[in-house]
C-alpha cells in the first residue's frame, strides 16, 4: 500500500505574535499603540487639572482666644431737679413816721445869695429882685403858717411880714423878696427872720446890702 503524502504544516500565528519567531503580531502592535495613547491622554488631563486647581495653602493653627467676660450694663438714673416755685414777696410798705408838729424842731440854714451879692451897686428907684438859697434843716415842714418877718434895717418898699416859702424837712428852698431902691444915694441894708406859726423866730437871719447911686 502506498504511503500517504506528507504536506508541510502551516504556521498559525497567535493574535499576540508568532511564538516560533518571537515577533509581535499586527493586532498586538495596535493594542499597544492605543493603550499608550490612552495613557498619554489621561496623564495630560491630570496635568491640566493640577494646573487649573489653586494651590492649597495651609492655615496656621491659632489657639482660640478667650472671650472677655460680659459686663452687665449699669442703668444710670439722673436725678430730676426739683422745681422750686418762689412766690414773690410783696414789698414792705414803708410808713413814714408821723411827726407831731408840737414835737418837731424848726431851723433854717443860709446857703448862698442867688441874686444881688452883698454891696452890689443899684440905680436909684430901680426894682431889686433879691433871692436867697436856704435849707430847711429842722424836722418840721414849712407850710403856709410859717412867715418871714422884717428884722431890722430898711424895708425898701417890701411888706414887713410875708409867707415863708413852703419846704419839707431837709430840703432846699429859694426865698425871694422884691425891693425898691430909694432915691437917695448911699448904702442900705435889710434883715429878715423866719418865724413859726406861734411867732417864734428860728434859724439864720438873711440880709441884703446894696449901694444906691
Amino acid at each position: 500500500m502506498a504511503a500517504a503524502p506528507q504536506y508541510p504544516k502551516k504556521n498559525r500565528e497567535s493574535p499576540l505574535g508568532d511564538s516560533a519567531t518571537g515577533r509581535p503580531s499586527f493586532l498586538f502592535m495596535m493594542m499597544r499603540f492605543i493603550r499608550s495613547r490612552i495613557l498619554f491622554a489621561f496623564s495630560g488631563i491630570l496635568v491640566a487639572l493640577s494646573a487649573c486647581s489653586p494651590a492649597s495653602t495651609s492655615t496656621p493653627f491659632r489657639p482660640p482666644t478667650a472671650q472677655p467676660p460680659l459686663i452687665e450694663p449699669t442703668l444710670i438714673i439722673q436725678p430730676t431737679k426739683q422745681v422750686v416755685v418762689i412766690q414773690p414777696s410783696p414789698l414792705p410798705t414803708i410808713i413814714a413816721p408821723t411827726v407831731n408838729p408840737q414835737d418837731c424842731t424848726n431851723n433854717l440854714h443860709f446857703m448862698s445869695d442867688v441874686t444881688i451879692p452883698d454891696n452890689s451897686l443899684v440905680t436909684v428907684g430901680s426894682s431889686i429882685d433879691k433871692q436867697w438859697l436856704v435849707e430847711n434843716s429842722g424836722t418840721c415842714n414849712w407850710n403856709s403858717s410859717y412867715r418871714l418877718k422884717h428884722l431890722g434895717g430898711a424895708v425898701l418898699g417890701a411888706q414887713e411880714e410875708m409867707m415863708l416859702y413852703p419846704a419839707r424837712s431837709e430840703t432846699q428852698a429859694t426865698i425871694e423878696i422884691i425891693f425898691t431902691a430909694p432915691f437917695a444915694e448911699g448904702a442900705y441894708e435889710s434883715a429878715w427872720q423866719a418865724v413859726d406859726p406861734d411867732g417864734n423866730p428860728f434859724g439864720d437871719p438873711i440880709y441884703m446890702r446894696v449901694t444906691v447911686q
